[in-house]
């Protein structure tokens, strides 16, 4: 059964004309919005039968007016991240990368015979990403990078993970590494857990801070009191932690996106 539609819409606003992404789902029970890296705005309305289609837009119309300040903030400032990150220009040997929250000059040098995988490491002063491409790997530098990442992301956040859940009193039935389009993180209640392989690009306290709160999640669910002096008990510098990650959120959703037509 899908669990949502969308669809796009223009909105007349006070301040000109604002499109966002209306979203239906079945499973809402509030209207939210949020600005998303990639698809902007994003309404999402209860959809099935809690609210009709008609009574489903004239909510999310009144939604958006009403928050069109807040909206039109946080799109002028990942406008403005985007262009930051563009103006780097292509990926590619002397490209300016972050790894683990530190800026790191990428080095392509040349394959080694024989092999059949690319390898990706960091040279000893640890400034310099070095890609050694293999000469039957097919693999684009975009992906060999984000394979690289995925591997060091999953033992940093299983590393995070057995550093806090004893202390928290809480264990993970299960925990994958994605690609989510807005969450750095996600946690069910039947304790399964969920991270951004990107997290790995930001700084290790930025990463320990989103594992704190989804392990968090496993006692308490929702945002109350309760549950952030649960998050404090064990990074009591979470606020910091999480602005970072809001700052520079598009860099790190950006970063080794393939080309336009690549191989997917």
């Amino acid at each position: 059964m899908t669990q949502f539609v969308e669809e796009t819409v223009q909105a007349a606003l006070p301040g000109g004309p604002l499109a966002y992404t209306l979203r239906r789902s079945v499973r809402a029970r509030h209207v939210r919005v949020v600005v998303d890296p990639r698809q902007g705005a994003i309404v999402t309305v209860p959809g099935g039968r809690r609210l009709g289609a008609a009574a489903g837009h004239r909510l999310a119309e009144d939604f958006v007016r009403d928050r069109e300040a807040w909206i039109r903030r946080h799109l002028e400032r990942q406008a403005h991240q985007r262009a930051v990150h563009e103006a780097r220009g292509p990926l590619g040997p002397g490209a300016t990368i972050r790894y683990a929250g530190q800026e790191h000059v990428l080095a392509v040098v040349p394959a080694v015979p024989g092999r059949r995988r690319a390898t990706v490491l960091l040279d000893a002063g640890g400034s310099v990403l070095v890609v050694r491409p293999a000469e039957r790997d097919p693999r684009p530098l975009e992906r060999i990078l984000e394979d690289w990442c995925r591997d060091r992301a999953r033992a940093a956040i299983d590393a995070a993970i057995a550093s806090h859940a004893s202390a928290l009193r809480v264990q993970p039935t299960a925990v994958t590494v994605r690609d989510p389009r807005s969450r750095w993180g996600s946690a069910s209640r039947t304790g399964r857990l969920s991270f951004s392989w990107r997290l790995v690009l930001a700084p290790p306290e930025a990463l320990e801070t989103v594992v704190v709160h989804e392990l968090a999640h496993l006692r308490v669910f929702g945002h109350g009191p309760r549950f952030w002096a649960l998050v404090a008990s064990r990074r009591s510098d979470h606020r910091a932690w999480r602005r970072w990650l809001h700052v520079h959120s598009i860099e790190l959703h950006e970063v080794f996106r393939e080309p336009a037509g690549a191989a997917a």
